[in-house]
């Protein structure tokens, strides 16, 4: 025969069974993780950009493209100096594969579009990803069109940017420089005449002090 028990019955009995049986103890985990703190480097920069795409460095010695990671590549901002830097990090090891020190300042960096595809876009730099400075030829490709376009239009404005800067720096510099040669030359011709003001008197005095010492002519 066909069992009619309730299931709604049963599973009360057998979470009473479950209580029943729970002793109540408390078991301690065997080891305790604590948190820990990753610092990336990132913690005093803005991100002016953030997409996914896979990089590759061209092989100058073996002539060929080589895949150098997949994962996210970002446009930072400092919060201080406000110079921008180029840093890519692979997906799953978070490991750096693209590292520009701020060197998207540099016009003759100029992105340019891929030959033949336009989700693709190449450029030179000067990369900090090995921890050695090095000329690299970079070629970057995205899922989308989009995507590339808003690469290479960040890029260029904020090669810009930083540019219109380094310059006015540089302005800024040179009238420091004329202010400071004029305030010299001032304090120059300010001791020169001193100085002449000095000998003077030095002279007169001297010239006094003859007229005393001879004797008078007689008459």
């Amino acid at each position: 025969m066909a069992s009619t028990a309730d299931p709604e019955r049963k599973e009360e009995e057998e979470a009473a069974a479950g209580e029943e049986e729970d002793t109540g103890a408390q078991v301690a985990p065997i080891v305790r993780l604590e948190e820990v703190a990753i610092s990336t480097g990132e913690e005093n920069e803005d991100v002016i950009l953030d997409l996914k795409a896979k990089l590759y460095r061209f092989d100058k010695d073996g002539n060929q493209w080589k895949e150098r990671g997949a994962g996210t590549v970002k446009l930072l901002k400092h919060k201080e100096t406000a110079k921008v830097r180029l840093v890519m990090r692979q997906s799953k090891t978070l490991k750096i594969c693209a590292n520009h020190l701020g060197l998207i300042v540099i016009p003759t960096m100029s992105v340019q579009e891929h030959v033949g595809n336009d989700k693709s876009c190449v450029w030179h730099a000067a990369d900090f990803a090995d921890g050695e400075l090095k000329d690299e030829l970079f070629c970057i490709r995205f899922q989308s069109v989009e995507n590339c376009k808003n690469f290479m239009e960040t890029m260029q404005e904020v090669a810009e940017s930083q540019q219109k800067k380094e310059e006015s720096k540089d302005a800024s510099d040179a009238a420091g420089l004329i202010e400071k040669l004029t305030v010299e030359d001032k304090k120059s011709e300010e001791k020169t005449k001193e100085e002449d003001t000095v000998a003077d008197k030095e002279e007169k005095v001297a010239e006094s002090e003859k007229k005393v010492e001879e004797p008078a002519s007689s008459t």
